[in-house]
């Protein structure tokens, strides 16, 4: 019997970083009955990474709404997945870092009877202020969580020294560069105006690279 996976997210870099494992799941179809839901925590932004990797939601939420705080988000966000686990009832329930959505979700799905897989596990800076929501949220995760994917061995200490179970922890690096590589390939398949002059002023030998920022704290780190 095919196992049930359900992938929740609902930012842009979630989007990102979930689009290897959705792609991967949907490549094994004859052992996996995959389903992915998004919160749209990010409309605009989460939209852009979908249409890119080509993934076509099968629960779309769309949360997010003027004034949003994030009491309402996160009560909203298990009282909108409860309906989706009581009909879908997944096996195993993905979800992705730090975010409002990967807490909520989590909880949910422990409140299901799921296994939850926590991608990008045992990140942490120990200030629960900072970053702020995002500390805690990844923290509830990984007390809620049955499978811990690790980027790194630090991030398995981490979680090790929280007394998290070792036979739970997979070190697996991040899988942000799987979507590198997997970007690479699509953008040299792209047709874009702007990125087509950007190109046509390159010299020989000469490439592009874009880097995005999400927080603040981050322009310090560039100043220093």
């Amino acid at each position: 019997m095919k196992k049930k996976i359900l992938l929740v997210f609902g930012t842009r870099p979630e989007a990102i970083k979930m689009a290897p494992l959705v792609k991967e799941f949907q490549m094994n179809a004859s052992d996996f009955d995959t389903r992915v839901c998004v919160t749209a925590q990010h409309r605009e932004m989460l939209d852009q990474v979908l249409e890119f990797f080509e993934i076509s939601p099968d629960y779309d939420l769309d949360l997010m709404k003027p004034g949003q705080n994030l009491y309402s988000l996160t009560s909203t966000i298990i009282e909108s997945l409860k309906p989706i686990l009581e009909e879908y009832t997944p096996d195993y329930v993905f979800v992705h870092g730090d975010t409002t959505t990967t807490m909520a979700s989590s909880i949910a799905s422990f409140y299901s009877g799921a296994k939850v897989c926590h991608i990008e596990a045992g990140l942490r800076t120990f200030n629960k202020l900072s970053p702020f929501p995002e500390e805690i949220n990844r923290q509830i995760a990984g007390r809620v969580c049955d499978y811990h994917f690790a980027p790194t061995s630090t991030s398995k200490e981490n979680l090790l020294k929280e007394n998290i179970a070792e036979q739970t922890i997979m070190v697996t690096g991040n899988t942000v560069i799987d979507a590198l590589f997997e970007s690479v390939i699509r953008v040299k398949n792209l047709s874009n105006p702007t990125v087509d002059s950007i190109k046509s002023k390159l010299k020989d030998g000469q490439e592009v690279i874009l880097v995005t920022s999400s927080r603040g704290q981050k322009l310090s780190i560039l100043k220093s």
